[in-house]
């Protein structure tokens, strides 16, 4: 289960209840239950454009039930980017508040914690990338690269602050190069997972390689 489909609210059944049981899930219940179905579909290796007629019939509703929820198909992707922007940046939070922690220890969680959530929820992993939104709208992958510009500006800003304590002559200069190198890593090993068909590991021999680039 994805840490997307463990985070969801669960919609119980009850046959044996007395009343009879309610048909239609509550609007914000149908919006979960379709970006979880929409989340599971972005799991399938090697898998084609999903289209609203395919995702309806996952979920075994009419096209214009999903539209009764979501304006379009561009809509239901920027739910899954503002789950994945809203949980990996809390957990950025949490590491860059935490203390007291060397900031190559932190700069390492960080980048070792995007690959993680990335190898936890496979779908996810191929909007991050920007695989399944080949076709899609525009903005949807112009979004998800302010996301990484986000994550790049944040272990700048670390290893800035790092390298001025260190005494280093061009703080801003090595945080700079360092913050690209790092990003540009997680990018391609989250990419390599999903054309790899979810085969190849973004977390392999990461501590070393993490070791070895901080």
């Amino acid at each position: 289960m994805s840490d997307f489909e463990s985070r969801s609210v669960a919609v119980p059944a009850d046959p044996d209840a007395a009343v009879p049981a309610r048909k239609r899930p509550k609007p914000g219940e149908r919006r979960v239950q379709i970006l979880q179905a929409l989340a599971s579909m972005l799991e399938q290796p090697g898998g084609e454009r999903i289209t609203t007629a395919a995702l309806a019939a996952r979920l075994g509703v009419s096209e214009a039930a999903l539209y009764r929820h979501f304006a379009s198909k561009a809509q239901m992707f920027e739910g899954l980017i503002e789950f994945i922007e809203q949980a990996v940046f809390a957990l950025v939070n949490k590491i860059t508040t935490a203390s007291p922690e060397d900031g190559r220890q932190k700069v390492a969680r960080i980048v070792a914690m995007l690959l993680q959530f990335g190898e936890k929820n496979p779908g996810m992993a191929r909007v991050m990338v920007g695989d399944a939104l080949v076709y899609e709208n525009e903005r949807l992958q112009q979004r998800m690269n302010l996301f990484f510009d986000k994550v790049e500006a944040t272990l700048r800003q670390t290893l800035r602050e790092m390298a001025a304590t260190s005494g280093s002559i061009s703080p801003t200069a090595d945080a700079q190069v360092l913050a690209s190198v790092l990003t540009a890593f997680a990018v391609g090993r989250l990419q390599r997972f999903a054309r790899s068909g979810f085969k190849r590991l973004p977390s392999e021999y990461l501590d070393a390689a993490l070791t070895r680039m901080v």
